[in-house]
């Protein structure tokens, strides 16, 4: 374990930590819309000039996407030493709607709360550049305090995450054998509350596609064609509507195909944890739960697969009225995918199921965006036990080994691939508003996660 001044250092640094952070959060790093290219290359650079400053051998990688950062430390000593590869993203969401931040997303503040507890705002804080830079100040703290580091380290940090990863596998593929290590470090997942780390040890897959149905050649005057003329939007509608039915499960045929029931010892430990629903949902202003009926919440963002419509769009949106029949409409879907669900024929069935309702004289185009299977971790991976005791001592709490409704798809590939397992320890909370307006990190998990990847890469190298 780390000696007391490495996280002394890193109690007495923290402003320091806080102005690097705060200077990656102003480079609005959009991954999916092209506008923003420049800006993702520019966090790139900001990244590998910060990894270079800490002595690692740093370079911005091309790929045919956003570029990728490698950096490798290989100073640590000893011929049995073990080599772990961190990886995080620095591509963020977009930041609208605009209209709904009480400051500018790419202007991070530092804002105290009622109960005076502090929190960082802006868009990345929690997803994912609050998190990477808990890492790398841990590794900043190590090298300041000892001159170098317990253990050799690769760091990997893409610019695609938001969007599947595209450029990805053939990353690894090309670049393979320079990236394997002992074990894969992951932090962009939760802590179980503000106070209890966690270990996240379960991931639901992804599969994402775009649909636009196309009617009329051109858009139409509705008063001169409406009610003989086929409207695309109520098409999609309709299509859309049908793809639950009323007890909120997914009616696409097949999808449930390889989804297995929570084994009853995982159940029963996920029942004694103490989680209100109502609590859960109404820190977004909801109350009653919306999925699979007879499924507890945590079951149905951990365990049960999802789809969901995640933006929709035709014809005329802008201020005032226009009366139009679009010649086209527009929907993005995304499908949360579990246990043994193939996310290649969940596609499949999904365009089969949207052509399938197709009147005669409107047609279908497809955009994919990504997919990735479920993954479980064992929780008898040995890097793993060194891990949770390490939390333990920076908490004064076991970590819960708790399932992430969201998608990485890296831990699957890091499997696949380089044939090596992942530890998902991440130090966001549920009410980061990830994705939405304000997002936010607060300041105790920002510090909490800089030490505990300190007491983490000692550790790892005992």
């Amino acid at each position: 374990m780390p000696e007391t001044s490495v996280l002394s250092h890193i109690d007495h640094s923290l402003d320091g930590s806080l102005e690097r952070l705060f200077g990656l959060l102003r480079i609005p790093s959009v991954s999916t819309d092209p506008a923003y290219a420049a800006e993702c290359q520019k966090a790139a650079e900001w990244l590998v000039a910060d990894l270079q400053g800490l002595g690692f051998d740093a370079s911005v990688r091309p790929t045919a996407g956003r570029p990728m950062v490698v950096g490798h430390y290989n100073d640590a000593g000893g011929a049995n030493t073990p080599r772990v590869l961190f990886y995080g993203h620095y591509d963020v969401q977009p930041p609208d709607p605009l209209e709904k931040w009480s400051s500018g997303p790419f202007e991070p503040q530092r804002v105290k709360r009622a109960d005076g507890s502090e929190q960082i705002v802006g868009r990345g804080a929690a997803d994912d550049k609050g998190q990477l830079m808990t890492f790398i100040e841990a590794v900043r703290a190590w090298i300041a305090v000892h001159g170098r580091l317990p253990v050799n380290v690769t760091i990997l940090l893409e610019g695609e995450e938001e969007t599947g990863s595209p450029s990805l596998l053939p990353f690894l593929q090309a670049n393979g054998d320079e990236l394997k290590a002992d074990v894969a470090l992951v932090c962009d997942t939760n802590m179980w509350d503000s106070e209890t780390p966690a270990i996240s040890t379960r991931l639901r897959g992804l599969m994402m596609d775009e649909v636009t149905i196309t009617g009329p050649s051109i858009d139409l005057h509705s008063g001169l064609y409406g009610g003989a003329a086929r409207n695309p939007i109520r098409v999609l509608t309709k299509i859309l509507a049908s793809l639950h039915d009323d007890d909120g499960r997914v009616t696409v045929p097949g999808f449930y195909e390889g989804v297995d029931e929570l084994p009853a010892a995982i159940a029963e430990q996920w029942s004694a944890l103490s989680f209100s629903a109502e609590d859960f949902l109404g820190e977004v202003g909801l109350k009653i739960p919306a999925g699979e009926s007879g499924r507890n919440v945590l079951e149905q963002l951990w365990s049960r697969p999802t789809c969901d419509v995640n933006g929709i769009w035709g014809g005329y949106t802008a201020a005032g009225s226009k009366t139009v029949i679009p010649s086209k409409a527009s929907a993005k879907v995304s499908f949360r995918l579990v246990s043994k669900q193939d996310p290649l024929k969940i596609r499949d069935a999904f365009r089969d199921f949207v052509r399938a309702q197709l009147p005669a004289d409107c047609t279908a185009e497809f955009i994919g965006y990504g997919a990735s299977r479920a993954i479980e971790i064992s929780t008898d991976n040995p890097y793993l036990t060194k891990a949770a005791a390490a939390l333990k001592q920076e908490f004064g709490r076991a970590p819960v080994m708790m399932g992430c409704g969201g998608s990485i798809p890296i831990v699957g590939a890091f499997r696949q691939m380089l044939g090596m397992d992942s530890l998902l320890i991440g130090f966001g909370q549920s009410s980061d508003r990830i994705h939405s307006p304000n997002e936010k990190y607060d300041l105790s998990s920002f510090h909490h996660g800089m030490r505990s990847w300190a007491r983490i890469l000692g550790a790892l190298r005992a």
